[in-house]
């Protein structure tokens, strides 16, 4: 006790000691400089309050859909139609989730969207990561206008060029095959390509020249130093690379449904669910029926769309940010 009590007298000690100190500097400033350090004080004060609203409002306005689609989710229809019930469901059921589930054909449907998801995603950061590498060590002719053409894939929306390539892939018979989404990232050209590649260049950019210059005088060529040197060193930026990818597809409906008449995927699925719930629940698409009356089949077919990609978030979301730190998106 005795301990405790000394430690507590010597802390109040310099606390005395700092405000005589701030005491006797206010005793010489100036009137501006005393309005000044008033105004800032005041700031400090306030701050924090404000703060708090900003980051209240922004969470409120992020997680409140989340919130709201899981409580939907796991409740019965009757839920819905009763006033007292808000977030708490009165009746938890897994129901509306495995209705929802053979809706969609979600065994279908997932292999579906993970096939062209996750393949279309690997090819796409080998080749950006590829033609990153290329802008950022080596000298070329055109290099300028190339480096122009990725500038305008990130600033061009991919509805321009969809018609040509609508006819492209139609001339060569591959409309509602997987090769008119393959294709475009085997030739990183595919979905927000450009802003991958400008992701490895800026990557790639800031690593020391003397890794390659090492690598060249031990007999290494280009591409084996690419491979053996480049690539363990960028790991953090290929990782970031494959997220914002399998993001971008996993959440695309307007390409697929341009080049799929027949294929599933899941981002199809939920841009007509109003229709295959329909369907499915009452055995005609045609139905007219009200939106709140299938709105915890909805709810829950977004929460099935949504879920894999929140699972793999939460497990790489320190890798994730770490790779967008050191890539230069950010400073």
């Amino acid at each position: 006790m005795s301990k405790l009590k000394n430690v507590v007298d010597e802390r109040l000690k310099l606390r005395k000691t700092e405000k005589e100190k701030m005491a006797e500097r206010r005793a010489l400033m100036t009137k501006e400089q005393l309005a000044y350090v008033k105004r800032k004080d005041a700031i400090e004060k306030i701050w924090p309050f404000f703060r708090f609203l900003i980051l209240f409002g922004l969470c409120f306005v992020i997680l409140y859909p989340l919130i709201f689609m899981i409580s939907c989710a796991f409740r019965e229809q009757v839920d819905m139609n009763d006033p007292t019930v808000m977030w708490i469901p009165r009746h938890l059921t897994l129901d509306v989730i495995k209705e929802t589930a053979q809706a969609i054909e979600l065994d279908k449907t997932l292999w579906n969207t993970v096939k062209l998801n996750i393949g279309c995603s690997l090819i796409q950061v080998v080749t950006t990561s590829i033609t990153g590498y290329g802008f950022a060590r080596f000298k070329f002719k055109g290099k300028n206008i190339f480096f122009g053409i990725v500038i305008l894939m990130i600033l061009v929306p991919p509805q321009v060029i969809l018609l040509p390539q609508y006819d492209q892939f139609m001339s060569l018979k591959l409309i509602n095959t997987a090769w008119t989404m393959y294709l475009p990232a085997m030739t990183a050209n595919g979905l927000r390509a450009g802003l991958m590649i400008f992701i490895f260049i800026q990557f790639f950019k800031g690593l020391p020249k003397e890794l390659e210059d090492a690598a060249y005088l031990d007999g290494c060529g280009p591409f084996k130093t690419f491979v053996t040197i480049m690539v363990p060193n960028a790991l953090s930026s290929f990782l970031t690379v494959f997220l914002f990818s399998v993001v971008w597809y996993w959440n695309d409906y307007y390409v697929c449904n341009s080049f799929f008449n027949t294929n599933k995927t899941l981002a199809l699925m939920i841009k007509n669910i109003s229709t295959v719930l329909k369907g499915a629940l009452f055995n005609d698409a045609s139905l007219q029926v009200s939106t709140r009356e299938l709105v915890v089949w909805t709810q829950a077919a977004c929460l099935i769309s949504i879920a894999p990609m929140l699972i793999m978030y939460v497990f790489l979301q320190k890798h994730f940010t770490e790779g967008i730190e050191r890539s230069g998106l950010v400073g």
